[in-house]
């Protein structure tokens, strides 16, 4: 991916280093569900799925978690006085914050172009992007407390998308999904997840949470965040800035991070009726469409039947 002369966006939260960032509760020396005493494999295994969880399920988690581990007491913390103050700039040198720094610059700019033309539907008024907040560890949100294995989300409470650089290693030695635009996907379907919670889509899908389509309607969010990251996808080529392979790179990773895939290669076998981010066909399949088209229109993922998915 050539983004040498792309400029860095400064929608940019570097927490990283922060005193004080991690958030109260606990979750059992860092890990979700309190998986002390598992072997790292099996750590792996549950981070994979609760990062599966759609942003409603995992948030509902959080909380209940706030009670299990802290006595009652919420995850959400209040501000640090000797934290130090986040930086909105990339350290001088710092590759890989400059990396996600200019791949969220291609996104505002093509969805600040999208919205422009009305052509994302549901959407009202100009574009506003979401902040990217960087941190090691743990971090405080709108929406709780979040170890690093949860992995990068968005918290529709405070329109910020998080994420631990660490995620990327992850993808590489434990997802076999490596190479620079998987990465950059990463970031493209969190924006599409703020995509959606500006169009009404998140509203509709948390309705539906706790019913019999609560997984199906999971599904067919995260499908259309994977539609929405093939669309910047596409913006991204037509610029220039792909280079051969990279589109095999992101459908690589959408293919690794599918349902069966993850339920496959965890307990050997996989079970559709609990998926709730779309088969690795399914991800495959959106993220091509939006890739080919360029066009958000094209990312209804609610009107098919399911079987249509």
């Amino acid at each position: 991916m050539r983004l040498d002369n792309e400029q860095q966006s400064s929608n940019i939260e570097d927490r990283r280093g922060r005193k004080g960032g991690g958030g109260g509760g606990g979750f059992g020396g860092g890990l979700p569900f309190g998986a002390r005493g598992i072997p790292i494999w099996g750590i792996v295994v549950i981070a994979i799925i609760f990062l599966l969880l759609p942003a409603g399920i995992r948030n509902s988690i959080l909380g209940q978690l706030s009670g299990m581990a802290g006595g009652g007491s919420s995850l959400v913390q209040g501000a640090d006085p000797t934290a130090e103050p986040a930086s909105n700039t990339c350290p001088t040198g710092d590759a890989p914050c400059i990396f996600v720094a200019r791949v969220l610059n291609t996104t505002e700019r093509t969805w600040t172009q999208k919205f422009a033309e009305n052509a994302v539907p549901g959407a009202r008024g100009p574009y506003q992007p979401p902040v990217l907040v960087l941190f090691d560890g743990r971090v405080d949100t709108a929406c709780g407390a979040a170890s690093a294995d949860v992995g990068p989300f968005y918290c529709p409470g405070d329109n910020k998308l998080y994420i631990d650089l660490s995620f990327y290693d992850v993808m590489t030695r434990r997802l076999n999904a490596p190479g620079d635009f998987a990465q950059a996907y990463v970031i493209a379907h969190e924006v599409g997840h703020h995509i959606q919670f500006l169009t009404g889509a998140t509203r509709q899908v948390d309705a539906a949470r706790g019913g019999p389509r609560a997984n199906e309607m999971s599904v067919r969010l995260e499908l259309q965040a994977d539609c929405y990251a093939g669309v910047w996808g596409h913006e991204t080529n037509e610029g220039g800035q792909l280079d051969p392979g990279d589109l095999e790179e992101a459908l690589n990773a959408a293919h690794q991070i599918g349902d069966d895939t993850l339920q496959t290669q965890s307990k050997g076998y996989a079970q559709p009726s609990t998926f709730t981010h779309g088969s690795s066909a399914q991800r495959m399949k959106w993220f091509r469409q939006g890739f080919t088209s360029g066009d958000p229109r094209t990312c209804d993922t609610f009107t098919p039947s399911a079987s249509q998915l």
